[in-house]
């Protein structure tokens, strides 16, 4: 049986340099045999076999090998994908030591950023960006899985790379979103806690493994993976504070600011694990109300790769460290101080941030976040970059962390 893919969309395909894998990928129409059809290919690297699962029916078909590198091909009946009812095929192949594995087929998945959206992130307009970028968890007719965006506009290809895929930069490449140069994919089946980054291909044809610029939680340092993390599942029980803020920090209110770097505060504990955010609640709000104290002032929590730098070198801006626990651990920091009457301010870090390669630094091989001219764009004293404050997604970047 003759294939209905184009030959020569294969190799930017199977060699990782295809802005639009959708385009080869996931089911297409076609007719076969003077019928409508379906034509769903799959790219499983290091498979020796393959086959399309029918869930709803219980069939499986054998999926055809039309290139070497793990390229496969099936025909099925038209309405066994039909997003419309949430019926959807899955996938099983068996790799090269005979392990069987069934998964959901992440290009059989619509995007999920709106035109919208990406006119707002294309224009630097998006105030509620961390909402779209980054990773969020999802569910799509039934299938759970997160749903991954990164703005990337000179990068040939980027991929998702994690605990899921071994790593493997070949297993789930990204669809490029044109003009706003946003990168997305839906991956079913990952789950909160597991560890991702992204492998941006320059236009060089050099890959580099980076951090995500959204993320909402990074391995503890040194290391440097992101980590799946949702932000819904706390509850708060500040709504008297809340209620009342306007009133106790009013600009005619009384203040008495403490400002304290959470590693080294009360350090009693040297060679020991990092305190957590929720032993550090109850000892500060205890020291704040006996020394009268109205607000807790955080040197920078945001995720910084450099201990010694007391936070000032920031490279994970929607992230609070991971020293001193998780997302949650961090909420539950404030929602202590409010209940108990104590206000929380963040130092922030716009000016500069580190020249890590694994970073912000040429996050897509050119400079990105920071200003090309290195007259502008790095820091003398300190060795750092600085961010490109006339481009306007930059600008939205660092506004939408602020508010």
């Amino acid at each position: 049986m003759r294939s209905f893919v184009d030959v020569a969309s294969i190799g930017p395909v199977v060699h990782g340099y295809h802005e639009n894998p959708f385009e080869v990928l996931g089911p297409h129409e076609v007719v076969a045999d003077g019928r409508r059809a379906l034509s769903v290919r799959a790219y499983l690297p290091d498979s020796s076999q393959a086959w399309l699962i029918d869930p709803q029916e219980g069939e499986s078909r054998p999926m055809r090998r039309i290139h070497p590198a793990g390229l496969f091909e099936a025909i099925c009946p038209a309405d066994m994908h039909s997003p419309e009812s949430g019926r959807t095929y899955q996938l099983r192949a068996i790799d090269s030591h005979g392990n069987q594995t069934t998964m959901h087929d992440p290009y059989a998945f619509p995007p999920l950023l709106s035109e919208y959206d990406l006119h707002l992130l294309g224009e630097g307009r998006h105030w509620q960006s961390y909402e779209k970028l980054g990773a969020h968890l999802r569910e799509i007719n039934g299938v759970k899985g997160v749903n991954i965006a990164v703005w990337a506009p000179n990068a040939e290809s980027v991929s998702v790379v994690g605990e899921f895929n071994q790593w493997d930069r070949r297993k789930h490449a990204m669809r490029k979103h044109i003009p706003s140069g946003v990168w997305e994919l839906f991956i079913p089946g990952v789950e909160e806690g597991l560890l991702y980054k992204y492998s941006v291909k320059h236009r060089g044809g050099h890959s580099v493994e980076k951090c995500d610029p959204y993320a909402f939680a990074a391995e503890v340092p040194p290391r440097t993976a992101n980590v799946v993390a949702s932000l819904d599942n706390y509850e708060w029980n500040d709504s008297e504070w809340m209620k009342d803020r306007l009133e106790t920090n009013g600009l005619d209110a009384p203040m008495s600011i403490y400002e304290v770097h959470l590693g080294s505060w009360k350090n009693e504990r040297a060679g020991e694990a990092w305190p957590n955010y929720r032993e550090l609640a109850h000892q500060l709000v205890e020291y704040c109300q006996e020394m009268g104290f109205t607000h807790v002032e955080l040197l920078p929590v945001s995720e910084h790769p450099f201990t010694g730098s007391w936070g000032y070198q920031t490279v994970g801006y929607y992230a609070a460290t991971s020293r001193y626990g998780t997302p949650e651990d961090f909420m539950y920091f404030v929602d202590y101080c409010h209940q108990n009457g104590i206000g929380v301010i963040i130092d922030w870090v716009p000016a500069h941030f580190p020249k890590d390669e694994w970073a912000l630094a040429k996050f897509d091989g050119e400079a990105l976040y920071e200003h090309a001219d290195p007259r502008i764009g790095e820091h003398p004293d300190w060795g750092t970059l600085v961010f490109n404050f006339g481009d306007s997604q930059v600008r939205n970047f660092l506004v939408a962390n602020a508010l």
